[in-house]
């Protein structure tokens, strides 16, 4: 992260901040591994502006996409936040020497040498793509694990909104559910990078299932009217497409993390009891 210039690199790529999220990074990398507030997120990163603490839980979200990692920012519930990656200056590497502008000719000794290296070396590159294609082709006869009975993937839940406002609830409710199933013992979910790929994509529902490695997906929409928020969830089987169970949740829009932690719980409770119930019996 080049602080200087607001410009980071994630995977090779160049991702650039906007001043607020910047300073919402800065902020927690300064008290890396520490609990910092919404009280002092707000002092610092909308010093002078008078926001609600809904602002930080909106900004806190754009960073952890901008991040491409929701686990390096712990939600610590009522009382802060916490940046759990490490945190250190970056060195670039040392120079490469520059070559030289003229190379000199290879003598007749050294031509020699080459051309036997090169010929004892044709059945040495031989052996190695034989070896490399017979292990290829094993791998491709093994047939792969079973997923575990009890594995799930949440998809990244639709903002079905007017001018889709609502996205930054929508991604934490997916976040929220994630991190509710991971918790149940014996549960196998793929992180939220592996999740959030899938936004905005089509495809069927066993190639992503395959993918992740997971029995069963849930997925889920997001609408408003007025005041109240309507949360859709479904739960489905892979390999048939079948849906399992649904529900819709409608709550007023009075405090946005009560809303998802209590649509969360209600969905944790009656997903685990429908996975459950199907765990050890065969695909219906």
């Amino acid at each position: 992260m080049d602080t200087a210039s607001g410009e980071m690199v994630r995977d090779g790529e160049p991702v650039r901040l906007d001043p607020r999220t910047l300073r919402l990074l800065l902020c927690l990398a300064g008290r890396a591994g520490e609990l910092v507030s919404a009280d002092e997120l707000l002092s610092q990163v909308w010093p002078g502006v008078i926001v609600t603490p809904d602002s930080v839980y909106q900004a806190i979200a754009s960073l952890r996409r901008v991040l491409g990692e929701a686990s390096y920012i712990v939600t610590v519930p009522r009382q802060g936040y916490r940046l759990v990656a490490e945190v250190g200056p970056w060195h670039a590497p040392d120079a490469l020497p520059a070559p030289a502008d003229v190379a000199a000719p290879p003598s007749h000794a050294t031509r020699s040498r080459l051309v036997f290296l090169a010929t004892a070396c044709i059945p040495i590159l031989i052996g190695i793509v034989f070896w490399l294609h017979n292990t290829q082709a094993t791998e491709q006869r093994a047939p792969a694990a079973p997923a575990s009975q009890k594995s799930i993937a949440v998809l990244p839940f639709a903002d079905l909104t007017d001018g889709m406002s609502n996205e930054t609830f929508a991604d934490g409710m997916t976040e929220e559910l994630i991190g509710r199933f991971s918790k149940l013992p014996g549960y196998k979910v793929p992180a939220p990078s592996a999740a959030f790929y899938y936004k905005g994509k089509q495809a069927p529902l066993a190639e992503v299932a395959g993918k992740l490695g997971v029995v069963y997906i849930l997925d889920g929409s997001v609408r408003k009217s007025g005041t109240t928020l309507r949360v859709a969830a479904r739960l489905m089987r892979a390999d048939n497409g079948f849906i399992l169970w649904s529900e819709t949740y409608d709550k007023p829009v009075d405090d946005l993390l009560m809303v998802q932690d209590d649509i969360a719980d209600a969905v944790t409770k009656a997903l685990k009891a429908t996975i459950d119930r199907g765990a050890g019996g065969p695909a219906r």
